[in-house]
């Protein structure tokens, strides 16, 4: 029996041996139950491995720096009880494989993001997220499917296959109720359905000035806040009866208690909902890719606004800001539409001069995921960095991340959301990538693309000056810290070299020393009283 045994240990620790060198089959299959979804499928499916139960797993993944596994594969036309697959030939991140996951007991669970079929107004026939005004979170989208989270042993060694149902629907957005202070707008932009050949809506969130409903002849300047989708209120505004906001800038609680006070300026506070396809948010301007935007804001959303809500409908009554996003917006807003708007305070903004886009000189580098003029040894570049400079994220991972999301530009993560914003169309319809997400190889057609059809603001400017120039005097407030966290603040230094050339007035101000991503000089009650001056120093002489 001993001899036995050992001799039955010796062929089992060979065929693992055997399995391991081959490499052991290593699957999840996910199916959906007939009546969970409406027809076959198209999206995309994935599994998120989680060594904790809490949050649920697919909760767990998404974010920059995750530490979640996860791995994503298309479906087209699914049928119910059928199998979509991830095996060991599927890109994971951070892990890249399935075989990269240590043996060990883990929590799994899956979910589908479900595709829209769009008939383009372009000639363009193609599949993406129909944003349920969740912001393009596909984890928490409504009508995407997802499944129990079950505890499985996980051992690439010996192979294993996992089978996982979507049974659930990720259940409707419960929109903020309005109160007396703020309201919200909802309507169908008809550029938009347009372009996509599907109804599209575009959206605001309206923080009423104190004394609005008291002074019904009375008229009132508007602030444009920009950012990333979200419904709630302005500036984080609270009146303590369920009117949160939340996503604002500075102290929301001291905001709230000036806004609310009689010694405050009297003005609207606005932010914009226009989720597309690809990204939360369209970046307010028309594009290739996502459609007219641009114009379904200032000729349909604004319009709405001023006349159902009493704002003073002239340029030097609204002004902007916003940050990151809504920093390049603020800007791109102001520099577009010198004619339309009085003035934008603009905080650590995307990309504004594309020689520095994020660290990446997308007009002379070859690759995005390297230095340049190295032979040996050559340096990953970040893309993230704590405002010490640790580098936490690269460019190759963070578009490691972009790739397991979506495919085709469906990510709806940062890189491939600026695609579909300022780049071309490809011939299959989607977004024309700037580079190769696996190999960093810069695409220079795409670039010139974007450079002059006016997504480089700072070119844009540049080219602009003497047209625009006087339009543009005393509008333009810049800050940004010194050591951004995306390094921001590298494109926000060119644009100032060049404005200095220039009679603008701009002004600069940057957070020293370490101040990385939000940082601002000012609370959102200085920010607003600076407003306020400078529309009274423009209002017409009566």
């Amino acid at each position: 029996m001993k001899r036995f045994f050992c001799a039955a240990s010796a062929v089992a620790a060979a065929l693992l041996a055997c399995a391991s060198l081959l490499g052991a089959d290593t699957r999840f299959e996910i199916s959906f139950a007939s009546g969970s979804h409406d027809g076959p499928m198209t999206g995309r499916v994935f599994v998120a491995v989680a060594k904790s139960e809490t949050p649920p797993p697919i909760q767990q993944i998404g974010s920059y720096t995750g530490r979640t596994p996860f791995f994503g594969v298309d479906v087209e036309q699914l049928a119910a009880g059928r199998a979509a697959v991830v095996d060991g030939g599927v890109l994971g991140y951070p892990a890249s494989n399935l075989k990269d996951i240590p043996a060990g007991d883990y929590y799994v669970q899956a979910l589908a993001n479900v595709y829209t079929q769009f008939h383009r107004s372009d000639g363009h026939t193609m599949w993406a997220h129909m944003d349920q005004w969740e912001g393009q979170h596909f984890n928490r989208s409504p009508g995407n499917l997802y499944s129990e989270v079950q505890r499985v042993h996980l051992d690439p060694a010996a192979g294993y296959t996992v089978k996982l149902e979507l049974t659930k629907a990720i259940p409707p957005v419960q929109v903020p109720a309005d109160t007396a202070w703020v309201k919200r707008v909802k309507i169908q932009s008809q550029l938009l359905t347009k372009f996509w050949g599907h109804p599209m809506f575009i959206g605001a969130t309206v923080l009423l000035p104190k004394g609005y409903n008291e002074h019904p002849a009375e008229r009132y300047p508007a602030i444009y806040i920009q950012g990333h989708f979200g419904l709630n209120a302005p500036f984080g505004f609270t009146d303590g009866s369920g009117g949160r906001g939340g996503g604002g800038r500075g102290n929301s609680a001291e905001f709230s208690q000036a806004w609310m006070s009689d010694d405050f300026p009297r003005m609207f506070a606005v932010t914009f909902q226009h989720p597309t396809p690809y990204f939360d948010d369209s970046y307010a301007v028309n594009s290739a890719n996502d459609g007219p935007y641009g114009d379904a804001l200032l000729q349909e959303l604004v319009p709405y606004l001023e006349e159902h809500f009493r704002m003073i409908r002239a340029p030097y009554a609204r002004v902007l800001t916003g940050g990151s996003t809504g920093g390049w917006e603020s800007l791109a807003l102001e520099v577009l539409h010198p004619d339309f708007f009085g003035g934008t305070w603009t905080m650590y903004p995307d990309p504004i001069d594309f020689r520095r886009y994020q660290l990446v000189d997308i007009y002379s580098d070859d690759n995005a995921f390297v230095a340049p003029g190295y032979e040996y040894m050559v340096p990953e570049r970040p893309m993230m960095r704590t405002p010490e400079g640790q580098v936490t994220q690269t460019m190759r991972q963070m578009s490691q991340l972009e790739d397991v999301m979506g495919s085709h530009g469906r990510s709806a993560q940062q890189f491939e959301a600026w695609e579909a914003v300022y780049g071309p169309v490809g011939e299959d319809g989607y977004p024309q990538p700037l580079f190769d997400k696996r190999t960093g190889k810069i695409d220079r057609s795409v670039a010139n693309y974007m450079r002059d059809h006016g997504y480089d603001l700072a070119a844009y400017m540049k080219a602009n000056w003497a047209k625009l120039g006087p339009q543009w005097k005393g509008k333009l407030h810049l800050y940004v810290g010194d050591m951004d966290n995306y390094y921001l603040n590298l494109a926000v230094y060119l644009l100032e070299d060049y404005l200095k050339t220039t009679d603008s007035d701009a002004t600069f101000e940057y957070g020293r020393p370490k101040k990385g991503h939000g940082w601002q000089p000012m609370t959102n009650v200085e920010l607003v009283k600076m407003m306020d001056a400078q529309i009274r120093r423009n209002t017409p002489k009566q």
